[in-house]
């Protein structure tokens, strides 16, 4: 009997029958009719035929897919056999593709996009500089640090189930942990808040430890509310004040120097009170800050004399009343602003504050850099995504598979909390007395796909609320389970909470740039930003269509080259002749009216306990009095936040619609969301 074979590179390796009926399989699901008895049939023929071919001599790859042809057309399985050569063919485009761009060692079978933002950003490299890992060892180093603090008879245990999900792309943690688990530096959190008091003193101690998280890879959120206003006297040098907006360009400037390990530039939110002095400044702040988004934090007084049409006071850091303004003035120009350059962005502190489960230390004053975690200063914070266009099976939702994911996944970032090193010993020590996480999902539009449900409708409302109630409840009673193990979070006695479990908060839903892409799915809760377009990497230009919506094209007998780059020329299927349920399907950002975009927001945010980040995009002739009344609606509705972006109101984005017969072109590491927010997951 044959055991070798030759690849395309020439190398000869080890034959694995398991992935000529992996091949089988994937070719089945393409056509909705798995059947593992037969798949396990036709590869017992395809291994008698190949002994009988090759006793002497060693097949290559070509071969070997030659016999799998012609033993499906044999066994009267033509569709199957016509979607194998479908599946062979994308295959080969794959592998030429990664060898055109120089990729690297690939066990996983990723995508392109996977391996270059991997080799880019993730995988070790030696003092050379040289990548000295591949990403299947990424994922092993990563389990096996998320698993260490487990019992030894547990720890081996752990790390195969912690890889399983990573190396299947069921669950993703944020970019530090992939980066950092098991090096010197060892810095595994993706979000801060970082206190700042009406002192010298303090803000540089705040810039001081900023810059060691933006070495790390995280992102910082700050509020400036407790500096005083522009102006004011400062007793102990009889000099005036120059204001928050003066040292938010400070730590801009920092951001921009400091790289984050090679990875990207510093995010950081800067948020100020709507009834600071210096709010209508910070308002329009955003050109001069080109490492900040800016939110305002509003509260429902505000919000309820805007709808009301009356004024509120601008109070000093003493609390002392300045002056008295029209509330629909203030809110006027920040929806001017937004319509502008995409900021400031609106935190609704009040409903933020209510949710918040540890009301006894203190209030909240700010989230993390993209919205997503609502932290008390000096907290940090892990996240980590579900991958739910991996939890459908058959057409429906694998709940038994979701359950486990949602359960390890809670296991795992809890163990990062431990396994963490962190950039102060006042973070670690808030962080583990805390021990908040942030579990959420991306992939969401896929799910929607797969499931043949429309994203701006009733049924996935329904479906969000179904899917993200059971995560919530899966993901409660693991926390539980772990408190029983090894005990409460430190400071549960101080919180609201009524049963004892092992973590303050336990859900955050990321916008997950860089990570969607390894996992190839769509971002957070996002709807797909396109379905054909080209995609600029370092070493060439990518043309990329969405899988599914190519499979539906040969479906229907659609598909063609031309259609394609029609749709990437269009952005969208719109107004282009293809059926209806394509349409209805296939929408894109764009394609969906704004209000759709805040309820599903807001339908998320029912089951999440500390926030949901997702953007509102916008077209380009978008109006003023569209973002008021996105900015209510999120209000009325219990958002926690609110973040847009009208098309073409900066003059750099990560996506350009099809315009002058050019298609659309997005960046190398672009997934989905907003179009110039910094994201640091």
């Amino acid at each position: 009997m044959f055991s070798k074979i030759k690849k395309r590179s020439g190398r000869i390796v080890r034959f694995q029958r398991s992935k000529v009926k992996d091949s089988i399989l994937k070719a089945m699901k393409d056509i909705d009719h798995v059947d593992a008895h037969t798949a396990e049939e036709v590869t017992k023929e395809i291994i008698r035929r190949l002994n009988a071919k090759f006793e002497k001599i060693t097949p290559t790859v070509e071969d070997i897919q030659d016999i799998v042809e012609d033993a499906l057309i044999s066994y009267d399985l033509a569709d199957l056999a016509k979607e194998y050569i479908l599946y062979r063919a994308r295959h080969k485009d794959l592998q030429d593709m990664k060898r055109l761009i120089g990729i690297r060692k690939d066990e996983l079978e990723l995508t392109v996009n996977a391996i270059t933002v991997l080799e880019k950003r993730y995988l070790l490299r030696n003092k050379k500089g040289e990548i000295k890992e591949s990403p299947k060892q990424m994922f092993q180093r990563v389990a096996k640090h998320a698993a260490s603090i487990e019992k030894v008879k547990l720890k081996k245990k752990f790390e195969s189930e912690f890889y399983g999900i990573m190396s299947n792309l069921e669950f993703l943690p944020n970019t530090p942990c992939l980066v950092n688990s098991n090096t010197k530096l060892g810095q595994l959190s993706a979000c801060f808040v970082l206190p700042m008091d009406d002192s010298i003193e303090s803000i540089y101690s705040t810039l001081k430890t900023s810059a060691s998280i933006f070495q790390s890879g995280g992102g910082v959120g700050y509020s400036f509310s407790n500096l005083r206003p522009k102006g004011s006297i400062i007793e102990s040098i009889n000099r005036f004040s120059s204001g928050p907006v003066s040292f938010m360009e400070i730590f801009d400037k920092s951001s921009e120097v400091i790289k984050q390990g090679g990875i990207r530039r510093g995010a950081s939110l800067g948020v100020l009170r709507v009834d600071h002095p210096d709010i209508l400044d910070f308002i329009s702040s955003k050109p001069k800050l080109k490492n900040f988004n800016i939110s305002v934090a509003v509260t429902n007084d505000f919000m309820n004399k805007v709808i009301a049409n009356e004024s509120y006071y601008l109070t000093d850091h003493k609390n002392k009343r300045i002056r008295k303004i029209r509330a629909r003035d203030v809110f006027e120009m920040i929806c001017s602003n937004a319509w502008s350059n995409g900021d400031p962005g609106l935190i609704f502190i009040d409903e933020i504050n209510k949710k918040n489960t540890l009301k006894k230390l203190g209030r909240i004053k700010t989230t993390n850099p993209c919205g997503e975690t609502t932290l008390l200063d000096n907290e940090s914070c892990v996240l980590g995504s579900i991958n739910l266009s991996k939890m459908v099976r058959n057409g429906r939702v694998d709940w038994v598979k979701l359950n486990k994911t949602s359960r390890l996944g809670v296991r795992f970032l809890d163990n990062l909390i431990d396994a963490n090193k962190y950039p102060s010993k006042e973070i670690e020590i808030i962080t583990k007395a805390n021990r908040k996480i942030g579990l959420g999902v991306m992939g969401w539009a896929d799910m929607l796909i797969e499931l043949g449900v429309k994203y701006d409708s009733y049924n996935a409302l329904e479906l969000a609320k179904k899917v993200m109630k059971f995560i919530k409840e899966k993901a409660e009673d693991e926390s539980k389970r772990i408190g029983r193990e090894k005990g409460v979070f430190k400071n549960y006695k101080k919180s609201n909470l009524k049963t004892r479990r092992r973590n303050a908060t336990l859900f955050a839903i990321a916008p997950t740039g860089s990570i969607s892409l390894i996992a190839n799915c769509s971002s957070g809760i996002e709807p797909l930003f396109g379905l054909s377009y080209v995609r600029n990497t370092l070493q060439t230009k990518l043309f990329e269509v969405n899988e599914s919506f190519k499979q539906q094209l040969r479906f229907y007998g659609l598909y063609s080259k031309d259609l394609i780059l029609n749709v990437a020329k269009q952005g969208s299927i719109k107004k282009i002749d293809l059926p209806r349920e394509l349409k209805s399907l296939y929408v894109t950002a764009f394609d969906i009216k704004p209000e759709w975009h805040v309820k599903m927001q807001s339908t998320f945010q029912k089951y999440v306990d500390n926030s949901v980040s997702k953007t509102v995009n916008l077209p380009k002739n978008a109006t003023v009095e569209d973002i008021k009344k996105i900015f209510v609606q999120a209000y009325r509705l219990k958002c926690k936040g609110i973040t847009l972006y009208r098309y073409g109101s900066q003059d750099k984005q990560v996506l350009y619609l099809g315009e002058k017969k050019e298609p659309t072109k997005v960046c190398s590491e672009y997934s989905g969301g907003c179009l110039i927010r910094n994201c640091n997951f």
